[in-house]
């Protein structure tokens, strides 16, 4: 997994959308720990579908962090980060292009595309959607061996029901 090279749970990798009410990051509602990571990971699953080509997935589970400037024990956010590995190193970047075509088909706003600032120039997508009030920013690492997209979903800023804490996993 390949997540240190991408979102991390950085604050500007959820977009300040219509609903931004906690510092730049838009307000995901109210929901415990776990509902909230099994829908960032049903997110992913949808975003996996979009992918359209055949590969393998990397086994990993979402995360709690931190909303920035909130009580870490009442405000937080999901981080699921995972990687794509194409069957045919060939068909990564037909993986990224689906879902450069594919997302705004499916609620997706696209704010930024191209390559990146690092050495190997590696192309970025980053993508909005404010009904799942979910990003996603997806990195195409294809002088990697074996090349992949890294992916990281990462939900808006929840809240804990009132009279509980935030669950770390």
């Amino acid at each position: 997994m390949t997540a240190s090279s991408a979102v991390s749970g950085s604050d500007n990798s959820s977009a300040s959308s219509s609903g931004d009410t906690s510092g730049g990051i838009r307000s995901a509602g109210t929901s415990t720990s776990r509902d909230a990571a099994e829908r960032t990971q049903q997110v992913s699953s949808q975003l996996y579908d979009l992918i359209g080509v055949k590969g393998k997935t990397s086994d990993s589970r979402a995360t709690v962090t931190e909303c920035s400037g909130k009580d870490p024990d009442k405000y937080f956010r999901i981080l699921h980060p995972w990687s794509f590995t194409p069957a045919a190193p060939g068909d990564l970047e037909a993986a990224m292009q689906h879902l450069k075509e594919r997302l705004p088909k499916h609620g997706w706003k696209i704010v930024e595309y191209g390559p990146g600032t690092s050495k190997n120039r590696n192309l970025r997508l980053t993508a909005d959607n404010d009904a799942k009030k979910a990003s996603v920013h997806v990195i195409q690492m294809a002088k990697d061996n074996p090349p992949m997209l890294s992916v990281d979903v990462i939900s808006g800023c929840y809240q804990v029901p009132d009279g509980q804490e935030v669950e770390h996993f």
